[in-house]
């Protein structure tokens, strides 16, 4: 979740990245997760989750700033924001209780909860790009190949005969990825329906929800397939949209004027985003 670098949506809360340099973010805050307003020479954000199936934990908010350190604040029950010590990072990812940041080597580190096997990336080579789920973690090589570790139970780790993508996105439990052709691939768990991208053509870029799947279409059109209850799938009708982050209930898009519009789940007001300007991919 939260895979695009300007624009990120937690369970609770959303984050942007200026093109200034500086952060927004807004909901719920409870533990600090939107305690943003200081930061500067920011290029990129993540936002963290909840667990997706009990609604259970607090979340945590991370910045890759443009001399390669990282910013991180929220809850650190689990040492997820412990990141004051890296250096040289071109990525970062967040998830539930847990931090991944790509070095300029292509290597990968890991803080917070790996319980699941979800921190084991020591072994990681070659990285251009990773991304978080709750359980589990995707990693995309600089030759399009897909690796994975954590939970797998439901397929969502059954990346290995991927090849020549651009992009991947982890939810709850499921994964997708994008093809350099605009086309989208899935796996996992198939009862919310995330999965159904298969006839999706002409995606620019994608973010995976907990429980859906988000794509933005060359012409600024954004598809979606799976759970609807909140209202995160009803983006047929956005036009000019070039990044979007799927959130665990929300889903954020982010329009080539650089303002921001967003559907789902608002209960701790993580869809008030219509005064966010100067958004703007690099």
């Amino acid at each position: 979740m939260g895979n695009s670098s300007v624009l990120a949506a937690g369970r609770r809360h959303s984050v942007a990245r200026r093109e200034d340099g500086s952060v927004v973010a807004v909901g719920n805050s409870a533990v600090g997760e939107c305690r943003v307003a200081g930061w500067e020479g920011v290029v990129a954000v993540a936002a963290g989750n909840v667990h997706a199936a009990t609604n259970t934990g607090r979340s945590h908010t991370v910045g890759l700033r443009s001399d390669g350190t990282v910013l991180a604040t929220g809850w650190n029950g689990d040492g997820q924001c412990d990141v004051a010590g890296w250096r040289d990072v071109v990525a970062v990812a967040a998830g539930w209780r847990r931090t991944l940041g790509v070095l300029g080597n292509g290597r990968v580190v890991a803080v917070g909860r790996g319980a699941e096997g979800q921190c084991d990336v020591g072994f990681w080579r070659e990285m251009v790009a990773v991304s978080c789920g709750d359980w589990h973690s995707v990693g995309l090589r600089s030759d399009g190949s897909v690796v994975a570790v954590g939970n797998g139970r439901r397929g969502q780790c059954a990346v290995g005969g991927w090849r020549d993508l651009v992009a991947v996105s982890a939810g709850y439990l499921h994964t997708v990825g994008l093809g350099n052709g605009g086309r989208v691939v899935a796996t996992g768990a198939r009862g919310s329906g995330a999965c159904e991208v298969g006839e999706w053509e002409g995606v620019v870029a994608l973010d995976a929800g907990s429980y859906h799947t988000v794509g933005v279409t060359a012409s600024g059109r954004v598809l979606a397939a799976g759970d609807n209850r909140f209202g995160q799938c009803d983006v047929g009708e956005w036009r000019g949209i070039v990044a979007v982050a799927a959130g665990s209930t929300h889903t954020l898009g982010l329009r080539a004027d650089g303002t921001v519009v967003a559907a789902g789940n608002n209960a701790d007001g993580q869809c008030d985003v219509g005064a966010w300007s100067g958004v703007r991919v690099p």
